[in-house]
């Protein structure tokens, strides 16, 4: 088998071989780049022609043979067998001519002397049979052998002799007036070979891979090798072994190659692989110890034999090899050479801090200052992990003051944050020693005191803002302004330790007046949002929110930013816009950047998880809160991991995989869980699972201490967990029904019990204490503001308690229609237990419908037909009227016409068989509906 693309060189040498059996010797020289696959033509055709009839004569030679006088000649009388008096002859000649010496005209004429009786040797042998002398890599011969090769060259015109030559890319200058030499030859001849095209790429995959796989690889092999034949091969070997370029495998053997060649081929690699891309002759010159003239040279001849592209290696593994070549401490200093070579030039100043982070030394002033730079160029590209390298090598610098040390310190711990909290952790110590000496800066303050509040030290988050507190009364105000912020914020997440009263009260004007503009916004907007939220004002405070969520997607630089998103989206929950917090939180998710880090998407799953619990979608509240807790581990969620596990907990509990509950109840929490707004959601999903399990004594216990410290906080709001209607749950399954009303009552009693949501639950469990006679109204009225708040799952809960109302009341075909709603909708909700608990209510329906259901189909309209299904499955106005392409009034106008046809008043009256009917795609359902106007 033929080499690959190689056909018409190897016809061409066929054709002088023919010559030179002709008496018509022929010299031929072959050139190309590196690695082009000179040496295999060389040996392929040198095995076609050997044979009895041709005597093949064949060296090799090498850069540590350049000193060994008559190396190449006493191979090339080595690779043969000769007749034992010219190999006798020829090694005594070769003998004699190492000791000549050099210098005198005697010398010389006796090794012209020897070097003739040599080539009289020769010419005996092609008078037997023609030869073929065939010598690699002659850039590297010895002084007296290249002399023999012209001597012979000059006179083989009328031989049977081919010589074929084979020559590196990089010759020594010394080599040059033998090739000049061999050029004036009437009989000379030169080949050039190129890079495999990628169809002779293609072609040699096909050789040695199987046929899908060579296609599949054929450009990549291409765009990795350049064609270069050696490298393509290695990339063969990798693709077998590994399915992919290993520095073990191409990387090795582009090292290889470089070691074979001219020394300048690896000291610019050397330079290129600690400079990297883009690097100019210029700039590799000093630091390969070349000028830039031959650097430009050789970085043209390494892209012309395939080994670079555009000044780069084609691959990583390349680039990593080479670098793998030099002693540690070596590449240390390349690197900080690099360095101060680009500072030189003004750089910029990511390129030389990579320099610097690879040199890894203690840095100098001007190395401190350019790290802090890069660092912050690289924070607002999003490149968090290479900022902390800058920053962590810049936290090591010397002669530095203790401020100074502090800042770099407390930065590191920001940028750290945003990656993990826990790997953070290790700074708070000493930066909290430095809060107390006075040495940390004051607006670094606050967000220390939330990073060690949120690992649960809660010892040295006071005794910082004792500091705060001291700073500002020793400044005569001066901070003020961050310290108001920071205690509103307190209020409201972490109430154990706020002192607001403790603050001086300022009049509107003097707290604007006090704002300094260092002010970090982030701090500012949780204030404002933790201010709305003590006081109640869900309206104000949802619409904040929406517009500091609008604001973040604009810079989320701030240290304070993540705190910001979680409130702004707890807030809108505790507001009662879960679905306006899923919205934001499923399209900063699809979002694709540098600010998604690991705590960012840790916040926005753990978001997800409790907006999807509060629309009573428990699977994806399930799967968001193991992905928030997946993001960040238990340990790194600090004691925020009492919003993601309660979520995870109250999912779980309701859809009825009740270990799984378990399992991560049984997860580690730090004790001061329970001193922030976090263990109110720990401790309310927990009173749940209590409450599923059997164990109402300790679900009462659990949401009676929530209530107690909502109180004692003054965070006594339904939003964020509804405890008092949950312990009239207890109470209930207590027999209790005086105490669980009272609770019920003293809820509906409060100021601001306007939350649709919390109103249902109130009026769900007020119909449970109530006569017979009033249950379906107050369940009616429930079941209405579920819907308008779309929590799927208390719309079954309301529905099944309407369908026992109907049943306790004779209404049993009314109690069928409710109870398959309900069990539809528990479904949909996956919500196990209730869906079970619904088969066994007496006189649940079959799965036909009964006469009187089948009755009332027939006289709606198709438009009337689609919109009522819809409403049957749960659908608000608005999400009908966006399914079905239509105005919310014609929604409105559809089922005001289908009440009437019914005989029903409200939408919980509807027959459960529409919905069934849209399921399976029954009467009038079309599959996708596209009617507009009047029409549904």
């Amino acid at each position: 088998m033929g080499i690959v693309e190689r056909d018409e060189q190897t016809n061409y040498l066929n054709a002088l071989h023919d010559k030179s059996r002709s008496k018509r010797g022929q010299v031929v020289l072959i050139g190309g780049p590196a690695a082009s696959g000179r040496s295999e033509l060389l040996r392929t055709f040198a095995g076609q022609v050997a044979g009895p009839e041709v005597l093949a004569l064949g060296a090799a030679c090498s850069p540590a043979e350049r000193g060994l006088p008559f190396g190449v000649l006493g191979q090339l009388f080595h690779s043969a067998a000769l007749p034992p008096e010219t190999e006798s002859e020829v090694a005594g000649l070769l003998a004699a001519g190492m000791n000549v010496p050099r210098g005198t005209d005697s010398a010389d004429t006796d090794l012209t002397q020897i070097l003739h009786s040599i080539f009289l040797a020769v010419l005996r042998l092609a008078a037997q049979k023609p030869v073929l002398i065939s010598i690699d890599d002659i850039q590297h011969m010895d002084d007296r052998s290249r002399r023999f090769l012209l001597y012979l060259a000059r006179r083989l015109a009328s031989t049977r002799v081919l010589l074929v030559l084979t020559e590196g890319a990089h010759l020594p200058l010394a080599h040059c007036p033998f090739r000049a030499e061999l050029e004036r030859l009437p009989h000379f001849h030169r080949l050039h070979l190129a890079p495999l095209s990628p169809s002779g790429v293609a072609q040699m995959l096909r050789r040695h891979l199987d046929e899908p796989t060579a296609r599949r690889l054929a450009a990549e092999g291409y765009r990795v090798s350049g064609g270069n034949p050696l490298l393509l091969k290695a990339l063969v070997e990798d693709f077998r072994q590994s399915g992919g370029v290993r520095v073990q495998g191409y990387g090795a053997v582009f090292v290889n190659h470089l070691h074979r060649g001219d020394p300048v081929l690896l000291q610019v690699a050397r330079a290129l692989a600690v400079l990297g891309e883009g690097s100019t002759p210029e700039e590799l010159a000093p630091l390969a110890g070349l000028d830039a003239d031959t650097v430009d040279a050789t970085l043209r001849s390494m892209t012309a034999a395939g080994l670079l592209t555009d000044g780069r290696f084609r691959h990583p593994a390349a680039g990593l090899a080479v670098l793998g070549t030099l002693p540690p401490q070596e590449c240390q200093e390349l690197n900080r050479a690099a360095a101060r070579l680009l500072h030189e030039r003004d750089a910029p100043v990511g390129r030389i801090a990579h320099h610097l982070v690879a040199a890894d030394h203690a840095p100098v002033p001007w190395e401190t200052d350019l790290l802090l730079e890069a660092a912050e160029h690289l924070q607002l590209g999003g490149s968090l992990r290479a900022a902390v390298k800058c920053l962590r090598l810049a936290d090591t610098a010397l002669g530095v003051t203790d401020r100074q040390q502090a800042a770099i310190r407390a930065e590191l711990a920001r940028t750290e944050w945003q990656l993990n909290p826990s790997s953070a952790a290790r700074h708070l110590g000493r930066l909290t020693t430095a809060a107390r000496s006075g040495q940390l800066d004051r607006r670094s303050l606050p967000t220390l005191v939330r990073q060690l509040l949120w690992h649960g030290r809660e010892s040295d988050a006071d005794a910082v803002l004792d500091r705060i507190h001291g700073a500002v009364r020793e400044g005569s105000g001066r901070g003020t302004s961050e310290l108001r912020d920071t205690e509103m914020w307190l209020a409201a997440t972490y109430p154990a330790h706020a002192r607001v009263r403790q603050l001086p009260a300022f009049s509107a004007q003097q707290r604007e007046s006090l704002v300094t503009p260092g002010a970090d916004p982030g701090l500012r907007a949780v204030a404002a949002l933790c201010d709305h939220l003590a006081r109640g004002r869900n309206h104000e405070a949802a619409t904040h929110a929406e517009q500091v969520l609008r604001d973040l997607r604009l810079s989320r630089r701030s240290a304070w930013a993540e705190e910001t998103a979680l409130l702004s989206l707890t807030t809108l929950l505790y507001s009662g816009r879960p679905d306006t917090a899923l919205a934001w939180c499923v399209s900063s998710q699809s979002e694709a950047g540098a600010d998604q880090t690991a705590v960012w998407r840790a916040v926005l799953a753990a978001a997800r998880a409790e907006a999807a619990t509060r629309l009573g979608n428990l699977p994806e509240a399930v799967d968001q809160a193991q992905t928030a807790l997946a993001h960040l581990e238990p340990k790194a969620w600090g004691v925020a991991v009492g919003l993601p596990l309660g979520s995870l907990v109250l999912g779980a509990t309701r859809t009825g995989d009740h270990d799984m509950a378990a399992k991560y109840l049984a997860v580690p929490v730090p004790e001061a869980l329970f001193r922030s707004r976090y263990g109110l959601h720990y401790l309310h999903a927990r009173g749940h699972h209590y409450l599923a399990t059997g164990n109402a004594h300790a679900a009462l216990a659990d949401f009676l201490s929530c209530g107690e410290l909502m109180r004692s906080w003054g965070l006594d709001l339904a939003g964020i967990v509804p405890w008092r209607t949950s312990a009239a749950e207890a109470w209930l399954l207590l027999g209790n029904r005086d105490q669980a009303r009272r609770m019920v009552q003293d809820q509906l009693a409060r100021p601001a019990t306007d939350s649709p949501r919390i109103r249902g639950l109130c009026l769900r469990l007020l119909a449970a204490v109530s006569p017979a006679g009033q249950r379906p109204q107050l369940l009616g009225e429930a079941l209405d503001l579920f819907e308008d708040c779309r929590d799927r799952y208390e719309q079954a809960r309301v529905l099944c308690d309407l369908g026992r109302a109907h049943y306790a009341l004779a209404q049993r075909p009314r109690a069928r229609m409710v109870l398959r709603r309900a069990r539809h909708l528990a479904d949909m909700c996956a919500a196990a237990p209730l869906a079970h608990g619904l088969l066994a209510v007496q006189g649940e329906p079959r799965q036909g419908h009964t006469a009187e259901e089948t009755e009332t189909a027939p006289a709606l309209t198709e438009s009337e037909h689609r919109v009522a299904s819809l409403a049957v499955m749960g659908y608000t106005n608005r999400e009908i009227a966006e399914r079905l392409y239509v105005t919310p009034s014609t929604v409105e106008q559809h089922l005001t016409r289908v009440f009437r046809k019914l005989g029903i008043k409200r939408r919980s009256d509807l027959p459960a068989d529409l919905a069934t009917e849209q399921q399976g795609g029954g009467r009038g359902v079309p599959s996708a509906v596209g009617h507009t106007g009047a029409t549904a």
